[in-house]
């Protein structure tokens, strides 16, 4: 099948950033939100961001423009009719995202692939409200979109290799790197890291060092480019506590139990950089 026309539910970080890549790579893209304000800060998110790159050089100013163009915002899922790949990238939030797709499901037609943007919940169990689940897959994208070269495509039970095969070509055409990982919660690349992040909270919740002093740790230490800290701010708290909390939940291991002060932060309202204060302060 070829693919020309990409549908994405959410105008959010992720789903305006996913929309922002295929849209750039020459494929026309349906983006979905619940109100019109919410597809117009999407679309805002876009045209910044791409003349952002028009300023670097980075990219032709007809091409940021036609790229803009290319992406059509809507409140109705009914705008889906056509899409051949469909990614749904609402908040990391299970009964949501079945909500969510059971909505879409039913305006698509039986040939569209239906992807999720989870970064760790279970592909099998989202693929089994859809009425294809063959045809469901998950693409991992990395924040922030433009930026992040990786995606990692995580086949259900249900997955057929046709399914994968397409999202591997889609993830090539839209200039990112596949890698194919298994179903499990956390998948890789976030089973490594969330710990890990964790691992920094509980590290300041006994005071062994400040939070600017664990980054500048982890930064010159480890050579990371952002400290664990910052990264949960970036990321946001909330996230990593609903993360943490799957892993606890789906794996059994107390290893992977939230720290106490990552949920108290989160309990405050504290939630990095989109609130304005997380482990640290941004004006």
């Amino acid at each position: 099948m070829e693919i020309q026309r990409i549908g994405v539910i959410g105008a959010g970080t992720m789903g305006s950033g996913i929309a922002q890549v295929c849209a750039a790579a020459g494929l026309d893209v349906v983006m979905v939100d619940i109100s019109a304000e919410a597809v117009e800060r999407g679309l805002g998110a876009i045209r910044g961001s791409l003349e952002r790159q028009v300023r670097k050089g980075a990219l032709g100013a007809a091409q940021g423009e036609a790229a803009v163009a290319r992406v059509l915002a809507a409140t109705d899922y009914a705008a889906f009719s056509g899409c051949d790949v469909l990614i749904e990238a609402a908040t990391e939030n299970l009964e949501l995202k079945k909500r969510i797709l059971r909505q879409a499901d039913a305006a698509v037609g039986a040939g569209t692939v239906i992807a999720t943007n989870t970064s760790s919940l279970s592909i099998s169990e989202l693929a089994a409200v859809v009425s294809h689940p063959e045809r469901f897959i998950g693409m991992h994208f990395f924040n922030p979109v433009p930026v992040m070269r990786l995606v990692e495509v995580i086949a259900g039970m249900q997955t057929s290799p046709a399914t994968r095969e397409l999202a591997e070509r889609l993830v090539a055409a839209i200039g990112k790197q596949a890698v194919v990982v298994a179903n499990r919660p956390g998948f890789v690349v976030n089973r490594i890291l969330c710990p890990m992040i964790n691992e920094a909270v509980f590290v300041l919740q006994e005071k062994l060092a400040t939070a600017e002093d664990i980054d500048a740790g982890m930064v010159l230490g480890s050579n990371q480019p952002i400290g664990p800290l910052a990264l949960a701010d970036l990321i946001g708290l909330d996230t990593m506590l609903s993360v943490m909390e799957s892993f606890y939940r789906e794996l059994g291991d107390p290893k992977y139990r939230p720290a106490p002060l990552l949920r108290e932060m989160v309990q405050a309202g504290y939630l990095g950089r989109k609130s304005g204060r997380g482990f640290h302060s941004y004006g």
